[in-house]
C-alpha cells in the first residue's frame, strides 16, 4: 500500500497482519481522493477504525494540520505509530487504542472538532449505524466538515442521522462511499 498524492507520494505503508484488517482498495482510495478537495491545508482529520492509518496519512500528505487515528486493535495502533514514525508525523498526530464510540465520547468531552472524518469499519457488523448515531450526538464535525463512510453496499445507511445528512454516494464493486455533511443551519430572516 502506498501514499498516492501530496508531499509523501509513493511512500509505502505497513499494514497490520491478520484477517481483521481490510485496507481500502487502491482503486477506491484513488477515487475517494479525486472526489475530495485536493488541498487539505489546515484541516483537522479524524480516522475511525484506522487500520494502517492509510486514509488520514493520505490527508496529512496533502497538507492536513493534524490527525487523530482511532482503532480498537493494539496491533493496528502499533502499525499506525510505526507508519507515522517513518513519515515523521508523530508531532501532527494522536493515536487512540479504543473502540470508536468510546473515542468519540472522549474527543467530544475534550471539545475537539474536525473538518474531515473517515469511518471505515469492518463490513456488515453494524458498526456503520452505531458509529454514525454516536457521531451525530457529538459536536465533533465542524459546520463545513465532511464525514466519509466506506462500507459494504449490502449495509445501507439512512438519509440522515441527527444533523448529519447524506449528500452523495459512490459505488465501487461491493464498496460504497457515503458522504455526510451537517444540515444547513437556518439563518434568521433579515
Amino acid at each position: 500500500m502506498r501514499i498516492i498524492g501530496g508531499e509523501r507520494k509513493g511512500r509505502r505503508l505497513l499494514v497490520p497482519k491478520g484477517r481483521k484488517v481490510r485496507p481500502t482498495a487502491a482503486r477506491v482510495k484513488e477515487s475517494l481522493f479525486n472526489i475530495l478537495p485536493r488541498d487539505f491545508s489546515g484541516m483537522d482529520v479524524l480516522d475511525l477504525f484506522a487500520g494502517s492509518g492509510n486514509l488520514s496519512i493520505e490527508a496529512l500528505s496533502r497538507g492536513a494540520a493534524k490527525a487523530v487515528l482511532v482503532d480498537a486493535s493494539e496491533r493496528s495502533a502499533a502499525t499506525i505509530r510505526e507508519n507515522l514514525r517513518r513519515l515523521g508525523w508523530i508531532p501532527l498526530t494522536e493515536v487512540w487504542t479504543a473502540p470508536a464510540v468510546r473515542a468519540l465520547k472522549g474527543l467530544a468531552k475534550r471539545g475537539d472538532q474536525f473538518d474531515m472524518i473517515f469511518l471505515d469499519p469492518p463490513y456488515e457488523q453494524g458498526w456503520v449505524e452505531r458509529t454514525l448515531k454516536a457521531l451525530a450526538r457529538s459536536d465533533l464535525l465542524r459546520p463545513t466538515g465532511i464525514v466519509v463512510v466506506e462500507h459494504s453496499a449490502r449495509e445501507p445507511v439512512n438519509a440522515s442521522y441527527g444533523t448529519l445528512v447524506l449528500k452523495d454516494q459512490r459505488q465501487y464493486g461491493d464498496t460504497l462511499l457515503s458522504f455526510f455533511q451537517c444540515a444547513a443551519k437556518e439563518r434568521p430572516a433579515d
